[in-house]
This record gives structure tokens, C-alpha cells and sequence, in this order.
């Protein structure tokens, strides 16, 4: 049992990331639909590699730099797969009248004018985000944003149907629902650090975190109720754009009491 956990991981982790991981034997098509549980996990250690970049980018060039650095790394350590999401998915949804035309431009792998504004949006609103934050505050955002935000993303899976075509599907096995218990283990990935975090910056009360929630919720049922409204369901993409927003969520609810 547990030496599956550990494999699972060892999946989310090759699926969402550039890390290296062992080599997977019998590797069965299925164990990515149930890795989904530790894509809050994969988060967790995202948030932990670019906070350890932001660091001494931040003691050695200023804020500014260490945004921008950090984000970079992040860029790079998941080979840009939630920006491509979200690139795509304001393309599909600013450009396509109907479901098929707006899946159809999803699936084009060249870039539009909507997704290059999104994009660039994003990152824009997420260096600034992160320099206008206190050094402290900053290194526990990316960790509880990475985390928390892929919470945010696998919980449309538990809660829409799949809304793109199963057979054109960049990963078929997650064209499927996640259960409640799969994600109770995703939530306790991110309540995981909060302890830590609670030592590092004792001024941060429990309060402090309710604006980031309630703001990535927020976000969440947005993106919930227009992936069902347009495309029926969850796609890939839209996952992919679901992370990115709700990630810029809790940046910007943590933000707001640095001011």
C-alpha cells in the first residue's frame, strides 16, 4: 500500500514537473488518474524549490528581481504546462462562439492574442505581487500558493464531468472524476506547511489566510461555472488556467496585509 502512494507520487510528480524520478515499472495508465491526490504535494515542493530561489535572489538583487527570478524557476521546473493551460484556454474561450470552435483553438498549438494577453497578464500581476511583499510573507506565499492552488485546480475534477474530447485528451486516464476522499488527502498536503509557517511569521494569524481562501474560492467557482457553462465540463486547459488564477488569488489576498 504504501510502496503505491510512493509511486503515485513519483507519477504526479514526472507528470507535472521536470524533476527526475525513478524509473516506473508496469507502469499502468491509471495511476495517473489516482496521482491526482498528490498534485497538491508536487505543489508543496514547487513552492519550496522557488522560494529557495527567491531567497537569495531577494538578499542579492531586491525584490523586484527576486519576483521575477522565482517565477522564472517555477516556469522552468514545470516546463510552463499551467501557463500553456491558461494561455489556451483564454484563447478557446475569447475566440470560440461555440464549444466545438472554442476546443478546436484549444487544441492549436499556436498561440492568439487573447492568450498572449492572459499570459502575460499572469506574470505580470504575479511579480508584482510577489515584490510588493515582505521577504518573509513572500517565501510563504509561493509555498502555500504552489500547493494550494493545484488543490483548487484537482477540485474540478471532483466537481464538473470532463468536458473535452476523451479520445484527443493530453492524458486520458484524468478524464475522470476524483472522489471526496482523494481530495481530503490533496487538502492535507496543503494544511501540511501551515504549522511551519505559523513559527516563521507568528504575526500571521489564522485570520490573515481567510481573505487568500476565500479569493482562490472565489476564483475556483468562477472558472467552475464557466468551464461548465462553455464547455460542459473540465478540460485540461482548463485546469492548467485554473492553478494560475487561483494561485494570483492567494498572492493577492496575502498582499493585501502587507500593506
Amino acid at each position: 500500500m504504501l510502496h503505491h502512494e510512493l509511486r503515485l507520487l513519483l507519477v504526479a510528480t514526472q507528470f507535472l514537473t521536470r524533476l527526475p524520478v525513478p524509473a516506473l515499472n508496469n507502469y499502468q495508465p491509471h495511476w495517473l488518474h489516482q496521482s491526482s491526490r498528490y498534485f497538491p504535494a508536487v505543489g508543496l515542493l514547487v513552492g519550496l524549490l522557488c522560494a529557495g530561489v527567491f531567497w537569495p535572489a531577494s538578499l542579492l538583487f531586491g525584490p523586484l528581481v527576486a519576483a521575477v527570478a522565482g517565477t522564472a524557476f517555477g516556469i522552468w521546473l514545470t516546463g510552463a504546462f499551467h501557463e500553456d493551460g491558461l494561455a489556451d484556454t483564454c484563447d478557446g474561450l475569447g475566440g470560440g462562439l461555440t464549444r466545438a470552435r472554442a476546443l478546436e483553438i484549444m487544441k492549436d498549438s499556436r498561440l492568439g492574442t487573447y492568450g498572449t494577453l492572459g499570459l502575460v497578464l499572469a506574470l505580470l500581476l504575479k511579480i508584482a505581487l510577489l515584490a510588493a511583499m515582505p521577504l518573509p510573507l513572500a517565501l510563504a506565499a509561493l509555498v502555500v500558493g504552489h500547493a494550494g492552488s493545484r488543490l483548487m485546480c484537482i477540485s474540478l475534477i471532483a466537481l464538473l464531468p470532463y468536458g473535452g474530447d476523451p479520445e484527443h485528451a493530453k492524458a486520458k486516464p484524468m478524464a475522470q472524476q476524483l472522489t471526496p476522499a482523494q481530495g481530503l488527502l490533496g487538502a492535507l498536503w496543503v494544511a501540511l506547511p501551515l504549522p511551519l509557517i505559523w513559527l516563521w511569521l507568528p504575526q500571521l494569524s489564522p485570520w490573515h489566510w481567510l481573505l487568500p481562501l476565500l479569493l482562490a474560492l472565489v476564483v475556483t467557482e468562477k472558472m467552475r461555472r464557466l468551464l461548465k457553462r462553455r464547455l460542459g465540463g473540465y478540460t485540461g486547459d482548463g485546469l492548467g488556467a485554473t492553478q494560475q488564477l487561483s494561485e494570483l488569488a492567494i498572492y493577492a489576498g496575502l498582499a493585501a496585509w502587507a500593506w
